[in-house]
């Protein structure tokens, strides 16, 4: 994900007087969160192009968006704003919130994995005010998580894929009469990620996938960044990666033997990809969970 300080939402808040950063970190995987506290302000934002999820952790109760000024927050209170949304919102006396940022990559991916939906068929729904004690019983461990140490951070990064995958079952709809065009048919997506799951600890080439659905390298890579929101290398290393997560949470084996088995030429080799990805190493976000 590009850096904090050039997301739209997180950029409006850090030039306003009265907002205070707290604390922020790019967790990786396409998210980053930050620590908000905010006093008699008003926030405009204009079709940022990556999506917020918000928490209200403190105050908040005069707190409304513009044009609905019987609607207020309060702790607890959830808001969704997609990206390419426009909204103002007027801050009276002080609050306290949680952000967590994730790219259109991140969307497009869990559309994929989770909803086994093409991503340009669905949409986040914009929601103020929303009340979902899960979600925000997680943004309040998020914010109680040292976000600085590396095993935590990797924790926080875990955490943050629950609130993501949240959101996506519960707040992604169907656009409404959407016709597509240049993507790769459904049935193909299917065959695509069953083979891809299948073949993780094997080295897949564009040619084999492309054969798959029966298209030149060329046209099938571009038919499924339409369809998946990412380059093909791009959702398979996601994928590699996410498998890799699985056997450190659950399993003792050897890094060398999970780094075969997810793909990855070496254990040095998974070791840089994972720090690249998550901010720490699959030693110390197996020992993040061994706590």
């Amino acid at each position: 994900m590009a850096a904090l300080d050039t997301l739209q939402v997180f950029q409006a808040l850090n030039r306003s007087p009265n907002a205070r950063l707290e604390h922020s970190a790019e967790l990786g995987d396409g998210l980053s969160a930050a620590l908000w506290s905010n006093h008699h302000d008003a926030q405009d934002y204009e079709a940022p192009s990556h999506h917020t999820l918000s928490c209200y952790l403190a105050g908040g109760t005069g707190t409304f968006r513009r044009g609905q000024p019987d609607n207020k927050g309060g702790p607890d209170k959830l808001c969704i704003l997609p990206a390419d949304h426009q909204s103002g919102w007027v801050i009276n006396g002080d609050i306290r919130l949680a952000h967590l940022y994730f790219s259109p990559e991140q969307f497009a991916l869990g559309c994929v994995t989770l909803l086994d939906r093409e991503p340009r068929e669905m949409q986040l729904r914009e929601q103020t005010f929303l009340d979902d004690p899960l979600q925000a019983q997680r943004f309040r461990q998020l914010i109680s998580l040292n976000w600085d140490e590396p095993g935590e951070r990797l924790l926080t990064s875990s955490l943050a894929h629950e609130l993501l995958s949240h959101a996506l079952l519960s707040q992604v709809n169907a656009r409404q009469g959407l016709r597509l065009k240049g993507g790769l048919a459904a049935h193909q997506r299917r065959l695509l990620v069953e083979f891809i799951d299948a073949q993780l600890a094997e080295a897949i080439s564009l040619g084999q996938l492309a054969a798959l659905c029966a298209l030149s390298e060329y046209h099938f890579a571009r038919m499924f960044r339409e369809s998946f929101g990412l380059p093909p290398h791009q959702y398979l290393l996601a994928r590699r990666l996410n498998r890799a997560r699985e056997l450190l949470r659950s399993t003792s084996q050897p890094l060398g033997e999970i780094a075969l088995a997810c793909g990855f030429s070496s254990a040095s080799h998974f070791t840089n990809r994972f720090r690249q990805a998550l901010g720490g190493t699959p030693g110390e976000y197996r020992q993040a969970f061994l706590r």
